[in-house]
This record gives structure tokens, C-alpha cells and sequence, in this order.
């Protein structure tokens, strides 16, 4: 049996489900996170605010600048957990447990036994007739568009979701996949984030293709993952889903020897827990949705709080900026500290890999 992979993709989800449970919004430049005036950030931003140059985690007072005209809206998580479950329902009703949900917008489907075929390129279009139904069937009952992308593995398919946004369909077939992926950039592959591609450009390897045409497996630039990417940029992939529970969150705490409420101290060790965080994503291949802070204070006293963005983050500096962000909008260091922690959640598999790098002092 030949695997038939599908990744759904929402739609700028969280604005999306304010565009449609607000009309008058739709068509205009929605920014889901803090006002302009206030410290904070973005947590999502719909297409017509993207034009502009808005995205998520980037501090609301630039989007502000940049989309003059957006609407700021504060997030409404538990609504869109609500539809991430109803969606989640309907994927179910199509591909019954074989269902890897890697955020909360996102999804691969295993539906190879309903997708045969004398050959691969048959069995994945067959498929197509599926997927719309699929899309057709978020559209009519929850309102929202999808893309989805269909191949014959998670890598493929990851990708071809990624072609054609939003409410796109593309197909890459066994046969096309070589060529698929040859004009994209090497930083598309799976595990390639800023400090590989640094190792590659510098090499002269820009395009997928280039490391297609590259004699030997590699590596030499990349040691021992370097016969991993050289398959996975000639399309092959046999990472399964997983159906199971998986790693659900990454955290560094530390207790202080004397309670302090000392900035400098403070963000010294944000600085080394997100340090930590981020090589934990890097290695599991890992990025979050949700960063969170935890401080106990004297009492033992101890409070979470933490901020959910649509896009994800795997960079240390990003987690600090955010844990520091949370620290002073809740106002948490109004008294010495006992322990401080920072953490992520909402984790997923991603794409491109970051490498973590040490934060400049």
C-alpha cells in the first residue's frame, strides 16, 4: 500500500474566526493581540494585515505603525479552542484515529487504505476527490477555509500545504517530487534553520536542487545528519504520524539562594532558560505556540502566566523577549522572588529546525 499523507492548514485561524464571527470585519486588516498603545504583541494577523508587513509575535506598536489601519482585537483563546475541537471532530469523521493535530490549526491524515492505486501517483489522486470534501466540509459548517496539502509523506505534504494559501489545494505526486522540490530554498527542508543554512550557503548550496546535484551524502558539512537531509531533499521521508501522547511542554526554573527582585539577576536567568528551552526545541525538532513564566514568591505564593500566538517560536531570543514581556504586563515582580520559571507549550514538528545560538549580552 502506497502512504497518502494530507497536512490541513487553517487559515490565519485566530483572525479568521473573528472575521466571521464579526462581519463588518471581513476583508479588513484584523490584528489579534494588544493594542497599538499598549505594550505587547501580536498574537495573529490576518492576510489582509499581513500585506503589510504584520506577523505574529512582533510587538503591537510596530504592527501599528506598519498597518495604520488595523483592527486590534485581544484574543479569544477559548474560542478558538472551542473551533479547533469542532474542526478536529470533522477531520475524524474522514480519517478516523489516524490524526496527528500538531497545533491547534493544524493536522496531518493518514489516508492511504482509502486511497488505493496501481501505483503511487495514482493512489495520492485519488485523494484530491477526499480533500475537498474535507475543505468543502469546514466551509459549509464552521465558516473558515483550509489548505491542504496531499504527497506521499509528512515532509511532502508539510510543504504542499504551504504552496498555495489561502484555501488552496496542491497535489504532489511520487513522480513529482524530485522536481517539486528542487527550485525551493534548502531553508524549506525539514531541519534547516538559520545556522544550517548559513553552513550551506557558504558551501554554495542555496536550492533544494543544489543538495540534490551534491555528490555524497553530506557530511562533511553536516556530520552525521547529513545523509538525512540529502534524503529528505530527494523527497524521501518515512517519519510516521504519531497517534500517541507526545512531549507536551519544554521548562527551566530556578530557585534563588535569597529571594530577589534585582532586574539584572532577573533577566540573566530568562537570558539562560530561554538558552535552554530553545536547544531543547532544536534537538526534538520542536517549536511552541505558548510561552509561559512562573514566579513563587517568599509565601510560596506561585502564579502562571503565558501568551498564545498563532505562529510559532523557536528562537532564545524570541522565548526571553516574551518571558520578559509577561513579567512586567502582570506585574509580577512587585515583591522579591523566590523561583522564576519560564516555559512553552502547544508544541509541534516543524519544518525548518533552529539551531540555538547563544543571546549577545
Amino acid at each position: 500500500m502506497f502512504r497518502v499523507i494530507l497536512h490541513l492548514d487553517m487559515d490565519a485561524f485566530f483572525a479568521s474566526v473573528e472575521q466571521r464571527d464579526h462581519p463588518a470585519l471581513r476583508g479588513r486588516p484584523v490584528i489579534v493581540g494588544a493594542p497599538p498603545h499598549q505594550r505587547g504583541v501580536v498574537c495573529a494577523a490576518s492576510y489582509e494585515a499581513r500585506q503589510f508587513g504584520v506577523r505574529s509575535a512582533m510587538p503591537s506598536v510596530t504592527a501599528g505603525r506598519l498597518c495604520p489601519r488595523g483592527v486590534f482585537l485581544r484574543p479569544r483563546l477559548d474560542a478558538y479552542r472551542a473551533e479547533s475541537r469542532e474542526i478536529m471532530a470533522i477531520l475524524r469523521e474522514f480519517a478516523g484515529d489516524l490524526i496527528e493535530p500538531v497545533s491547534i490549526d493544524e493536522a496531518y491524515l493518514d489516508i492511504s487504505a482509502q486511497c488505493v492505486g496501481a501505483t503511487a501517483d495514482e493512489a495520492l489522486a485519488n485523494a484530491e476527490p477526499l480533500a475537498r470534501r474535507i475543505k468543502a466540509a469546514i466551509r459549509e459548517r464552521r465558516r473558515l477555509t483550509a489548505t491542504i496539502g496531499i504527497a506521499p509523506n509528512k515532509l511532502l505534504a508539510k510543504l504542499a500545504s504551504d504552496f498555495r494559501k489561502p484555501d488552496g489545494l496542491t497535489l504532489v505526486r511520487e513522480s513529482e517530487k524530485v522536481a517539486f522540490l528542487r527550485p525551493l530554498p534548502v531553508r524549506a527542508l525539514h531541519g534547516v534553520g538559520p545556522a544550517t543554512e548559513a553552513i550551506l550557503q557558504r558551501a554554495g548550496l542555496l536550492t533544494v536542487g543544489d543538495l540534490q546535484d551534491h555528490p555524497g551524502d553530506l557530511r562533511a558539512l553536516l556530520e552525521s545528519w547529513g545523509p538525512e537531509l540529502k534524503r529528505y531533499a530527494l523527497g524521501l521521508d518515512d517519519r510516521p504520524l504519531h497517534l500517541g501522547d507526545d512531549i507536551k511542554s519544554i521548562s527551566a526554573e530556578n530557585t534563588f539562594l535569597h529571594d530577589t527582585a534585582d532586574r539584572p539577576t532577573l533577566r540573566a536567568c530568562l537570558r539562560e532558560q530561554a538558552e535552554e528551552i530553545a536547544g531543547r526545541l532544536a534537538r526534538r525538532r520542536l517549536a511552541a505556540h505558548t510561552v509561559q513564566i512562573k514566579v513563587r514568591y517568599g509565601d510560596f505564593t506561585t502564579l502562571t502566566r503565558q501568551l498564545s500566538l498563532e505562529e510559532v517560536v523557536t528562537e532564545a531570543r524570541d522565548i526571553y523577549r516574551l518571558g520578559c514581556w509577561l513579567l512586567a504586563r502582570e506585574r509580577l515582580v512587585h515583591r522579591p522572588l523566590r523561583l522564576l520559571g519560564l516555559g512553552v507549550s502547544g508544541l509541534v514538528e516543524i519544518a525548518a529546525r533552529q539551531l540555538a545560538l547563544p543571546l549577545g549580552r
